[in-house]
């Protein structure tokens, strides 16, 4: 691959980047986030099949790292027991860009079985789709093209996906005030550790 080649590419993922609609679905997204997790003491719990899995299991890692007490959730395991993590005031960030996917689909029936009033907030590239439709706040990816030469594999989506997660972490972070001495009582080793107990000093 040549220069020109990897200059096309980022190109393509930065434009697809400059291309996620900026709405209000992002302050509701927060709204809801410090509401159910700051407010009532419950958790946020993402969950996605395949890469946009992986996608959800870094958001909750990112923000269980900066105050908000989050896990991820398989929604194949869900059918098998793991559904029991949920509970009352927990929040679900749902990740799927085609917003067909027949596991999140499912998982969000199955957790308003076992909590009624459960909130949902959705990324997806579908607004059309049953699983934007199902949400409380649906947030859109801008449906961007796949840099794959195939145009199959997730790749620009899941970049895409992983700074909408970004976007509501920080969001979020402003919100609860979360400040470096915050930081460090959850980073007690390695670099950033060492900084951000130098930053609170």
């Amino acid at each position: 691959m040549n220069s020109e080649e990897i200059r096309s590419i980022l190109n393509h993922e930065a434009a697809s980047i400059l291309n996620i609609p900026v709405t209000d679905a992002y302050t509701k997204a927060i709204d809801l986030i410090v509401e159910q997790v700051h407010t009532r003491k419950g958790k946020l719990v993402t969950s996605g099949m395949g890469k946009a899995g992986q996608i959800a299991q870094n958001i909750a890692t990112t923000f269980s790292s900066t105050g908000t007490s989050a896990v991820f959730l398989h929604p194949s395991e869900a059918q098998h027991g793991d559904l029991g993590i949920l509970q009352e005031n927990d929040i679900v960030l749902a990740i799927s860009n085609s917003g067909k996917t027949r596991e999140i689909i499912e998982l969000i029936s199955l957790a308003k079985n076992l909590i009624p009033n459960i909130k949902f907030i959705v990324i997806t590239s579908n607004q059309e789709s049953l699983l934007a439709e199902k949400s409380d706040v649906c947030i859109l990816t801008g449906r961007p093209q796949e840099v794959c030469t195939l145009g199959l594999t997730p790749t620009t989506s899941t970049t895409v996906m992983t700074v909408i997660g970004d976007i509501l972490v920080v969001g979020t972070m402003k919100r609860i005030k979360f400040s470096a001495a915050d930081y460090a009582k959850r980073h007690h080793g390695g670099y950033l550790g060492d900084k951000s107990r130098e930053m609170s000093k």
